[in-house]
């Protein structure tokens, strides 16, 4: 049978001491695997962590059908690395063997100190920052890429969809949030860029706080380069002023591609902007969409929420699937809850059957799925579409970028 068990920061953990006073046979023991789930479903991230609780809820049907036997309970990090941290230590006092988390890069380094300590697994599902398995963490696993490689796939897209449509760009901009995740992306850009040898002119890259008002200021400095390709790193709320904000300054660029960032494919973008949510591009880790996994989990999404879109929830949702899968594998495998051993056999995963576009779940020396592909994805009638590589598409990519008026 699965569980599912949800408690809050507030909630009072009876019992406690006595699960830290307990001797470690009692863990290794467990016939039920009990993850707890990590996520921001309320403050500032919420969008996006409500998004992957969903596929977190949509889990348990599939992981039975697959033969595993698990508990989940749901937690809440409230947008912040220190309720984070908090909230992991008290995961783990309630008895939780595996967590999982955290979709924000600080958010999860705050609970990777905690499960290092500890000595519990933690499959990070989503979080790019690339210090998450630079540390030399031996209890972390991540299933996710870095920012490095979100931003290197991203760009070979890029020069792939050019290839594709035989559509030159002259010049770009880099326009970017400025929190850890913005910033880190930056910093990939900055390394990357010389590299990858597109023959595009990058004119400026560009700044901007997140929690802003407007993005009018930087707008109108990117319309005064004129830029044919603008490259962003954005989440729903502030993409949403971006585009508004080039709706009403009439800028209109051939293109709109994120080399690797949230935002363009949350419910939150299309139900803020309507047809002028469409036609922008971003190049992510994508559910496999002629995968039979992922035919068999959007089921299940459906089930479990029946009020949500699988296609605009399938890159969150797949991946906290994917998170969960690692664990009760590893746990399948392992017959024990023991951290150290339940830890090895994590790091031994090898899952050929997946969501995700790529390979096998696989992890390196560093804890790193090596393996994960990247798709192109275009905003299509308000659904999030697979456009590239050709052989998951299922449908051509669209450029130039419709003109923003007459939109319906």
């Amino acid at each position: 049978m699965i569980a599912t068990t949800t408690f809050s920061r507030r909630t009072v953990m009876a019992g406690a001491a006595a699960t830290l006073a307990a001797p470690g046979i009692a863990r290794a023991q467990a016939r039920t695997l009990k993850i707890g789930s990590l996520l921001p479903r309320s403050g500032f991230f919420a969008q996006a962590g409500q998004s992957m609780h969903r596929g977190v809820l949509a889990a348990p049907e599939l992981l039975k059908e697959l033969g595993y036997n698990v508990e989940i309970v749901h937690i809440d990090t409230e947008s912040n690395a220190d309720v984070a941290r908090t909230q992991a230590e008290r995961a783990i006092n309630d008895g939780c063997h595996v967590l999982t988390g955290a979709f924000d890069s600080g958010h999860t380094l705050a609970i990777a100190q905690v499960t290092e300590q500890r000595q519990i697994p933690f499959v990070v599902n989503v979080a790019a920052a690339p210090q998450i398995t630079e540390q030399g963490y031996k209890y972390l696993v991540r299933n996710f890429q870095t920012g490095g490689q979100l931003v290197t796939n991203g760009l070979r897209l890029i020069k792939d969809v050019m290839d594709a449509k035989g559509i030159k760009f002259e010049k770009a901009v880099f326009l970017h949030a400025n929190d850890t995740f913005g910033t880190a992306q930056r910093g990939a850009m900055d390394a990357i860029w010389p590299r990858v040898n597109l023959p595009i002119e990058l004119v400026e890259k560009i700044a901007y706080d997140p929690r802003a008002q407007d993005l009018s200021v930087e707008v109108t400095k990117i319309r005064s380069l004129n830029p044919d390709l603008v490259m962003c790193v954005t989440r729903a709320s502030d993409a949403i002023k971006m585009v508004r904000d080039m709706v009403r300054q009439r800028f209109q660029p051939k293109a709109i591609i994120s080399p690797g960032s949230p935002g363009f494919y949350d419910e939150e973008f299309y139900q803020a902007l309507g047809p002028l949510a469409d036609f922008v591009m971003f190049g992510l880790p994508w559910a496999n969409p002629k995968s039979n996994m992922t035919q068999a989990f959007e089921k299940s999404f459906a089930k479990a929420n029946p009020n949500n879109r699988f296609a605009v929830d399938s890159f969150n949702a797949g991946f906290s699937f994917e998170g969960m899968l690692i664990a009760a594998d590893a746990f399948k495998r392992a017959g024990t809850t023991a951290g150290p051993q339940l830890m090895e056999a994590v790091r031994a995963t090898n899952l050929p059957e997946h969501i995700m576009i790529g390979g096998p779940i696989t992890f390196d020396a560093k804890g790193q799925n090596p393996n994960i592909g990247s798709a192109l994805v275009q905003n299509l009638k308000r659904v999030p579409t697979v456009v590239l590589p050709k052989d998951v598409a299922l449908a051509e990519p669209v450029l130039p970028l419709p003109a923003w008026q007459g939109r319906s």
